[in-house]
């Protein structure tokens, strides 16, 4: 049985989930897929389906009833994962965002340098993003580094969402008790695993913005993970008192 699988959660990834599943399963290295789709309008999880007679015991898929939110669709994969007894767990877009073939980096950083969770990190070397408004990158730059200032975290890109779990942090991390849903998800999920002390490595990668359908980012979704961050480590704070 192949030890790493890449949860891809979707909502209306028609245009892209074809080509970024057989990226995947391009790469060297073997990795097996679970799309969480929260129930596509555009049918991305008939695609899926179809694709599931080519890549029979590769390629999974979770539908759920409605559109609940990132958090939750990782969550649910990651239960998925976990029950499946998988070893190492990768969050990945299905855009292209984030490139198919740096998984195997995560997964060194992971497997052969001793981390428990790797990050592919936009901001540990400089700003490599592409594609993206200049104040696009300076509000996801800032933001990072507002996180990093407020909970003491010694992480350049907390709001990565390209990212590999060894299945102990995943176990060890209550997920019926993880809050946010949306872009503090990502923050959260990695606050977790810094105050239970795992050992967390970022791998540079670069981070090209999507050029095939919406992005998913709201008002709403940045304004969680402002206020959200501050309510997160106070109660950290009380927690330990």
């Amino acid at each position: 049985m192949r030890d790493s699988i890449v949860i891809i959660p979707t909502y209306n990834e028609i245009e892209n989930i074809e080509a970024i599943i057989r990226a995947v399963f391009s790469q060297e290295k073997d990795f097996n897929i679970l799309v969480v789709d929260d129930n596509s309008p555009d049918l991305t999880a008939l695609k899926v389906k179809a694709l599931q007679k080519e890549f029979p015991e590769r390629l999974f898929l979770e539908v759920r009833q409605g559109k609940s939110g990132l958090g939750t669709a990782y969550i649910h994969g990651f239960k998925w994962c976990l029950k499946h007894a998988y070893q190492y767990v990768f969050e990945m877009d299905a855009d292209f965002s984030h490139n198919p073939s740096d998984l195997v980096h995560l997964y060194n950083a992971c497997a052969n340098n001793g981390a428990d969770l790797s990050i592919g990190s936009r901001y540990v070397k400089g700003v490599n993003v592409v594609n993206w408004p200049m104040n696009r990158v300076l509000m996801s730059y800032m933001a990072s580094k507002y996180v990093r200032v407020i909970t003491g975290m010694k992480i350049h890109d907390t709001t990565a969402g390209f990212v590999c779990y060894k299945r102990e942090v995943l176990e060890t991390i209550n997920l019926d008790k993880i809050k946010f849903v949306g872009y503090a998800f990502q923050i959260e999920m990695k606050f977790k695993a810094y105050i239970k002390k795992f050992k967390i490595e970022e791998v540079p990668v670069i981070f090209t913005d999507r050029t095939k359908g919406e992005s998913k980012l709201s008002s709403g979704i940045i304004s969680e993970a402002i206020f959200g961050v501050i309510s997160m480590k106070l109660k950290s704070i009380f927690k330990r008192q």
